[in-house]
Protein backbone atom coordinates (compact mmCIF):
# COMPACT_ATOMS: atom_id res chain seq x y z
CA UNK A 1 0.00 0.00 0.00
CA UNK A 2 3.13 2.56 0.92
CA UNK A 3 4.50 1.50 -2.33
CA UNK A 4 1.70 2.60 -4.08
CA UNK A 5 0.94 5.81 -2.36
CA UNK A 6 4.62 6.58 -2.84
CA UNK A 7 4.34 6.45 -6.82
CA UNK A 8 1.33 8.28 -7.20
CA UNK A 9 2.72 10.96 -4.59
CA UNK A 10 5.67 11.40 -7.18
CA UNK A 11 3.78 10.98 -10.24
CA UNK A 12 1.59 13.96 -9.30
CA UNK A 13 4.46 16.05 -8.53
CA UNK A 14 6.44 14.81 -11.32
CA UNK A 15 3.37 16.22 -13.77
CA UNK A 16 2.57 19.37 -11.57
CA UNK A 17 6.63 19.98 -12.63
CA UNK A 18 5.66 19.63 -16.16
CA UNK A 19 2.82 21.78 -16.30
CA UNK A 20 4.47 24.43 -14.92
CA UNK A 21 6.92 24.07 -17.17
CA UNK A 22 4.65 24.34 -20.18
CA UNK A 23 2.47 27.39 -18.82
CA UNK A 24 5.24 29.04 -16.96
CA UNK A 25 8.27 28.94 -19.96
CA UNK A 26 6.32 27.40 -23.24
CA UNK A 27 3.51 29.27 -23.79
CA UNK A 28 4.68 32.81 -23.96
CA UNK A 29 6.88 32.15 -26.82
CA UNK A 30 5.47 30.49 -28.68
CA UNK A 31 7.10 27.07 -27.99
CA UNK A 32 5.88 23.36 -27.97
CA UNK A 33 6.83 20.50 -26.29
CA UNK A 34 7.16 16.47 -27.14
CA UNK A 35 4.72 14.10 -27.89
CA UNK A 36 1.25 14.38 -27.38
CA UNK A 37 1.03 17.68 -25.66
CA UNK A 38 3.12 19.07 -28.12
CA UNK A 39 -0.19 18.36 -30.39
CA UNK A 40 -2.67 20.18 -27.78
CA UNK A 41 0.00 23.25 -27.25
CA UNK A 42 -0.23 23.55 -31.18
CA UNK A 43 -4.13 23.40 -31.55
CA UNK A 44 -4.34 26.14 -28.50
CA UNK A 45 -2.12 28.39 -30.70
CA UNK A 46 -4.40 27.46 -33.46
CA UNK A 47 -7.73 27.74 -31.92
CA UNK A 48 -7.22 28.76 -28.55
CA UNK A 49 -8.35 24.78 -26.88
CA UNK A 50 -7.14 24.35 -23.55
CA UNK A 51 -4.30 22.15 -23.39
CA UNK A 52 -5.29 19.75 -21.21
CA UNK A 53 -8.78 18.81 -22.01
CA UNK A 54 -7.17 18.62 -25.49
CA UNK A 55 -4.50 16.04 -24.41
CA UNK A 56 -6.54 14.26 -22.53
CA UNK A 57 -9.41 13.67 -25.99
CA UNK A 58 -6.35 12.56 -28.19
CA UNK A 59 -5.15 9.93 -25.29
CA UNK A 60 -8.32 8.78 -25.21
CA UNK A 61 -7.84 6.47 -28.66
CA UNK A 62 -4.42 5.32 -27.28
CA UNK A 63 -5.49 4.00 -24.24
CA UNK A 64 -8.13 1.87 -25.98
CA UNK A 65 -5.17 0.63 -27.96
CA UNK A 66 -3.23 0.03 -24.99
CA UNK A 67 -6.21 -1.83 -23.40
CA UNK A 68 -6.72 -3.89 -26.74
CA UNK A 69 -2.82 -4.98 -27.63
CA UNK A 70 -1.31 -4.67 -23.59
CA UNK A 71 -1.55 -6.22 -20.43
CA UNK A 72 -4.62 -5.23 -18.57
CA UNK A 73 -2.58 -3.47 -15.75
CA UNK A 74 -1.11 -1.43 -17.99
CA UNK A 75 -3.31 0.75 -18.75
CA UNK A 76 -4.17 1.30 -15.62
CA UNK A 77 -1.00 2.35 -14.47
CA UNK A 78 -0.80 4.97 -16.72
CA UNK A 79 -3.92 6.02 -16.28
CA UNK A 80 -3.34 8.64 -13.44
CA UNK A 81 -0.08 10.12 -14.23
CA UNK A 82 -2.50 11.13 -17.91
CA UNK A 83 -5.07 12.63 -15.57
CA UNK A 84 -2.92 14.05 -13.18
CA UNK A 85 -0.82 15.88 -16.31
CA UNK A 86 -3.85 16.81 -18.40
CA UNK A 87 -4.94 18.58 -15.12
CA UNK A 88 -1.82 20.66 -14.49
CA UNK A 89 -1.83 21.84 -17.73
CA UNK A 90 -5.12 23.33 -17.42
CA UNK A 91 -4.49 24.34 -13.73
CA UNK A 92 -1.27 26.17 -14.17
CA UNK A 93 -2.70 28.34 -17.45
CA UNK A 94 -2.47 31.25 -15.07
CA UNK A 95 1.22 31.54 -15.14
CA UNK A 96 1.31 31.81 -19.27
CA UNK A 97 -0.11 35.39 -19.09
CA UNK A 98 2.32 36.43 -16.45
CA UNK A 99 5.14 35.54 -18.64
CA UNK A 100 8.15 35.29 -15.44
CA UNK A 101 11.12 34.85 -17.97
CA UNK A 102 11.13 37.16 -21.03
CA UNK A 103 14.08 36.03 -22.41
CA UNK A 104 13.45 32.79 -25.03
CA UNK A 105 16.88 30.69 -24.49
CA UNK A 106 16.63 31.03 -20.39
CA UNK A 107 13.05 30.05 -20.78
CA UNK A 108 14.02 26.76 -22.96
CA UNK A 109 16.86 26.05 -20.02
CA UNK A 110 14.28 26.53 -17.62
CA UNK A 111 11.33 24.61 -18.88
CA UNK A 112 13.38 21.62 -20.28
CA UNK A 113 14.89 21.31 -16.73
CA UNK A 114 11.60 21.74 -15.07
CA UNK A 115 9.71 19.34 -17.23
CA UNK A 116 13.38 17.05 -17.37
CA UNK A 117 12.96 16.71 -13.71
CA UNK A 118 9.30 15.61 -13.45
CA UNK A 119 9.45 13.40 -16.53
CA UNK A 120 12.72 11.76 -14.12
CA UNK A 121 10.24 11.77 -10.69
CA UNK A 122 7.39 9.49 -13.35
CA UNK A 123 9.95 7.15 -14.62
CA UNK A 124 11.94 6.82 -11.18
CA UNK A 125 8.53 4.96 -9.99
CA UNK A 126 7.32 3.26 -12.71
CA UNK A 127 4.77 5.63 -13.86
CA UNK A 128 3.69 7.31 -17.23
CA UNK A 129 1.75 10.22 -18.87
CA UNK A 130 0.42 8.07 -21.36
CA UNK A 131 0.93 9.57 -25.22
CA UNK A 132 3.56 8.48 -27.55
CA UNK A 133 4.76 5.69 -24.37
CA UNK A 134 1.57 3.69 -25.18
CA UNK A 135 2.43 3.86 -28.85
CA UNK A 136 6.26 2.71 -27.80
CA UNK A 137 5.24 -0.31 -25.73
CA UNK A 138 3.07 -1.86 -27.93
CA UNK A 139 5.73 -1.49 -31.08
CA UNK A 140 7.76 -2.24 -28.45
CA UNK A 141 5.99 -5.77 -27.70
CA UNK A 142 4.87 -6.95 -31.43
CA UNK A 143 7.73 -5.30 -33.09
CA UNK A 144 11.08 -4.85 -31.03
CA UNK A 145 11.80 -1.27 -31.85
CA UNK A 146 13.02 0.91 -28.25
CA UNK A 147 10.09 2.12 -26.80
CA UNK A 148 11.41 6.13 -27.41
CA UNK A 149 11.36 5.54 -31.14
CA UNK A 150 7.60 6.38 -31.69
CA UNK A 151 8.50 9.42 -29.97
CA UNK A 152 11.09 9.97 -31.94
CA UNK A 153 9.33 10.02 -35.00
CA UNK A 154 6.30 11.91 -33.71
CA UNK A 155 8.08 14.73 -32.34
CA UNK A 156 10.07 15.35 -35.98
CA UNK A 157 6.91 15.65 -37.40
CA UNK A 158 5.96 18.05 -34.52
CA UNK A 159 9.00 20.17 -35.03
CA UNK A 160 8.05 20.00 -38.96
CA UNK A 161 4.57 21.18 -38.52
CA UNK A 162 5.60 23.91 -35.87
CA UNK A 163 8.49 25.31 -38.30
CA UNK A 164 5.69 25.41 -41.08
CA UNK A 165 3.21 27.00 -39.13
CA UNK A 166 4.81 29.32 -36.43
CA UNK A 167 8.37 29.60 -38.42
CA UNK A 168 12.05 28.15 -37.88
CA UNK A 169 13.08 30.12 -34.76
CA UNK A 170 10.54 28.91 -32.58
CA UNK A 171 10.83 25.20 -33.94
CA UNK A 172 14.94 25.17 -33.41
CA UNK A 173 14.42 26.90 -30.00
CA UNK A 174 11.68 23.87 -28.80
CA UNK A 175 14.61 21.42 -30.11
CA UNK A 176 16.71 22.80 -27.80
CA UNK A 177 14.15 22.52 -25.09
CA UNK A 178 13.76 18.91 -25.70
CA UNK A 179 17.15 18.30 -26.07
CA UNK A 180 17.62 19.60 -22.09
CA UNK A 181 14.35 17.89 -21.33
CA UNK A 182 16.21 14.76 -22.44
CA UNK A 183 19.37 15.09 -20.75
CA UNK A 184 18.12 16.46 -17.64
CA UNK A 185 15.31 13.35 -17.76
CA UNK A 186 18.31 10.80 -18.27
CA UNK A 187 20.48 12.59 -15.28
CA UNK A 188 17.80 12.39 -12.43
CA UNK A 189 16.29 8.59 -13.71
CA UNK A 190 19.68 7.47 -13.01
CA UNK A 191 21.08 9.71 -10.25
CA UNK A 192 23.85 11.93 -9.80
CA UNK A 193 25.79 9.05 -8.39
CA UNK A 194 27.66 7.65 -11.02
CA UNK A 195 29.61 4.43 -10.82
CA UNK A 196 32.93 3.42 -12.74
CA UNK A 197 34.34 0.39 -13.88
CA UNK A 198 37.80 -0.11 -13.62
CA UNK A 199 40.54 -2.21 -15.12
CA UNK A 200 43.68 -2.50 -13.63
CA UNK A 201 46.71 -4.25 -14.91
CA UNK A 202 50.18 -4.68 -12.23
CA UNK A 203 52.40 -7.06 -11.15
CA UNK A 204 51.57 -5.75 -7.42
CA UNK A 205 47.59 -6.71 -8.44
CA UNK A 206 47.54 -8.72 -4.83
CA UNK A 207 48.86 -6.33 -2.99
CA UNK A 208 46.60 -3.36 -5.05
CA UNK A 209 43.56 -4.99 -4.53
CA UNK A 210 44.19 -5.98 -0.62
CA UNK A 211 44.43 -1.72 -0.22
CA UNK A 212 41.51 -1.25 -2.26
CA UNK A 213 39.09 -3.82 0.03
CA UNK A 214 40.87 -2.22 3.01
CA UNK A 215 40.54 1.59 2.27
CA UNK A 216 38.15 2.13 0.00
CA UNK A 217 35.77 -1.33 0.89
CA UNK A 218 34.94 -1.98 -2.67
CA UNK A 219 35.06 -5.73 -4.01
CA UNK A 220 37.68 -6.74 -6.41
CA UNK A 221 37.45 -9.44 -8.84
CA UNK A 222 40.62 -11.17 -10.23
CA UNK A 223 40.58 -11.55 -14.06
CA UNK A 224 43.35 -14.10 -15.10
CA UNK A 225 44.98 -12.99 -18.49
CA UNK A 226 48.34 -13.86 -20.32
CA UNK A 227 50.24 -11.11 -22.22
CA UNK A 228 50.35 -11.64 -25.84
CA UNK A 229 54.32 -10.65 -26.55
CA UNK A 230 55.48 -11.78 -23.32
CA UNK A 231 53.45 -15.11 -22.41
CA UNK A 232 53.62 -13.95 -18.86
CA UNK A 233 50.24 -15.32 -16.70
CA UNK A 234 48.71 -11.61 -15.28
CA UNK A 235 46.05 -11.10 -12.85
CA UNK A 236 43.76 -8.41 -13.64
CA UNK A 237 41.72 -6.54 -11.04
CA UNK A 238 38.31 -5.62 -12.09
CA UNK A 239 36.71 -3.05 -9.71
CA UNK A 240 33.18 -1.29 -9.87
CA UNK A 241 33.17 1.91 -7.64
CA UNK A 242 31.68 5.23 -6.96
CA UNK A 243 32.89 8.59 -8.40
CA UNK A 244 33.39 9.63 -4.91
CA UNK A 245 36.16 7.07 -4.39
CA UNK A 246 38.02 7.01 -7.64
CA UNK A 247 40.21 9.31 -6.36
CA UNK A 248 41.31 7.12 -3.81
CA UNK A 249 41.88 3.84 -5.99
CA UNK A 250 44.28 5.79 -8.28
CA UNK A 251 45.99 7.14 -5.70
CA UNK A 252 46.60 3.65 -3.95
CA UNK A 253 47.20 2.52 -7.92
CA UNK A 254 50.00 4.98 -8.38
CA UNK A 255 51.40 4.52 -4.46
CA UNK A 256 52.21 0.83 -5.32
CA UNK A 257 52.59 0.32 -8.85
CA UNK A 258 53.14 3.77 -10.67
CA UNK A 259 53.70 1.44 -13.65
CA UNK A 260 50.31 0.41 -13.22
CA UNK A 261 48.10 -0.01 -16.57
CA UNK A 262 44.56 1.38 -15.71
CA UNK A 263 41.15 1.42 -18.05
CA UNK A 264 38.12 3.64 -16.76
CA UNK A 265 35.02 3.82 -18.04
CA UNK A 266 31.25 4.93 -17.61
CA UNK A 267 29.00 2.22 -16.15
CA UNK A 268 24.97 2.40 -17.07
CA UNK A 269 23.46 1.21 -14.19
CA UNK A 270 25.14 -1.45 -11.10
CA UNK A 271 23.00 -4.43 -9.33
CA UNK A 272 24.20 -6.35 -6.74
CA UNK A 273 25.64 -6.48 -3.07
CA UNK A 274 26.83 -2.77 -2.21
CA UNK A 275 25.13 -1.22 -4.95
CA UNK A 276 21.32 -1.65 -6.29
CA UNK A 277 19.58 -4.88 -3.87
CA UNK A 278 18.51 -7.47 -6.63
CA UNK A 279 15.03 -7.73 -4.27
CA UNK A 280 14.50 -4.31 -5.39
CA UNK A 281 14.38 -5.48 -9.10
CA UNK A 282 10.72 -6.08 -10.29
CA UNK A 283 11.26 -9.75 -11.15
CA UNK A 284 9.25 -11.82 -14.00
CA UNK A 285 6.55 -14.18 -12.69
CA UNK A 286 7.07 -17.94 -13.47
CA UNK A 287 4.87 -19.51 -15.63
Amino acid sequence: MRRYLVQHLMTAAGCVLMGVAVNAFFIPHKLLSGGISGIAIMLYYLFDLPIGFVMLLLNVPLFYLAYRFMEPTYPVTALFGMLAYSFSLDFFSFLAPLSPVRDVLLSCIAGGTLSGIGAAMLYRVGSSSGGTDIIGAICNKYYSTAISTPGFVLNILVMGAAAALFGLEPALYTLLASFIWFKVANTFTDGFDYKKNIIIISKSSQDIADEIIKVVGRGVTFLHGEGAYTRQPREILLVVAKMTQMAQIKAIVSTIDPNAFMIIHDVADVMGRGFTSTSDIKKIPKK
